[in-house]
């Protein structure tokens, strides 16, 4: 059965994560409890090594370096410890991804478009964790600088699970998180993996019934139907327009979760259920809690 091509996000990411990235992922969770059962002390090192090579696999020795370069960069810049720089750094870094001669350079070391778009993608939410970064370095003293290093901005900045598409969380949630050693039960591990998978995969099931059955967003691109249909038939179209998005990102954010607490992180909780939200208010508070975190720190 076709379905409905018209949801770009949905479809590019279901094609890379086949591809490569559910692979990078599970050479994570290798590599993440191997070393929690071995080497605990240096598992944040482990887990920097393995993101940067699955970085310089995917996105080729260039889209390393850019993404390495925006990182030296915002943590020269926060030396300084002004936050006003900071955020005038970001900005700045952003706003070369818009420069028509800087984007033609990048294109050409790709084969296709989905792999520009991937750097694309990568580059911008990784410049919302070197803000972080950079921001926590400005806020904190002088004694507290060593545990804001600069490998561990690395540690931070290549953390794979949330590398691609987030979802963000606070560099000062991510670092006390990863010191902390907690004891390894590889039963309890396993049971929280398997149940994870289960409800990923039935999540992702219901996001594919929804793309090949509703055609909700073909609905959309289309003028006649819509000028055709009721406003009760438009009223449902919008409402099952928003419940996609919330399936598909408990899909999304489902993934780097479970892998965060196979590494004995706490994830930002998942999107909300849009349908028991009155308020558009409360929408950013519990749809997207990392990035709400992020805006309110």
């Amino acid at each position: 059965m076709p379905q409905d091509p018209m949801d770009f996000e949905w479809s590019y990411w279901i094609e890379w994560g086949r591809e490569r990235i559910l692979w990078l992922l599970a050479g994570h969770l290798l590599v993440s409890q191997v070393s929690r059962l071995l080497v605990e002390k240096y598992k944040p090192w482990c887990l920097m090594a393995y993101g940067m090579a699955a970085c310089w696999l995917l996105l080729g020795i260039k889209g390393f370096a850019v993404i390495l370069l925006h990182a030296t960069i915002s943590f020269a810049v926060a030396q300084f410890q002004l936050s006003l720089l900071t955020w005038m750094c970001s900005l700045i870094l952003l706003s070369t991804l818009r420069i028509p001669a800087v984007e033609e350079a990048k294109r050409k070391w790709y084969d296709t478009e989905n792999e520009y778009y991937l750097l694309l993608f990568t580059v911008s939410v990784r410049c919302l964790f070197c803000t972080s970064f950079s921001l926590e370095y400005c806020w904190h003293g002088a004694a507290q600088k060593s545990s804001h290093s600069f490998l561990w901005m690395l540690a931070y900045v290549f953390y794979y699970p949330m590398f691609h598409n987030g979802p963000l969380m606070n560099f000062d949630e991510f670092s006390k998180q990863m010191r902390r050693q907690e004891a390894f039960s590889l039963k309890t591990n396993l049971t929280v993996l398997i149940v994870g998978i289960i409800r990923i995969f039935f999540w992702w099931c219901l996001a594919e019934l929804m793309i090949h059955l509703m055609y909700i967003h073909a609905l959309y691109s289309s003028a006649p139907p819509l000028e055709a249909a009721s406003y009760w038939a438009l009223g449902g179209l919008a409402l099952a327009q928003v419940l996609f998005f919330y399936v598909k990102y408990l899909v999304l954010y489902g993934v780097p979760a479970l892998l965060l607490q196979m590494d004995g992180l706490k994830p930002p909780a998942l999107p909300c259920c849009v349908s028991l939200m009155h308020s558009f208010t409360k929408m950013w508070r519990s749809f997207d809690v990392g990035l709400h975190r992020f805006l309110v720190r």
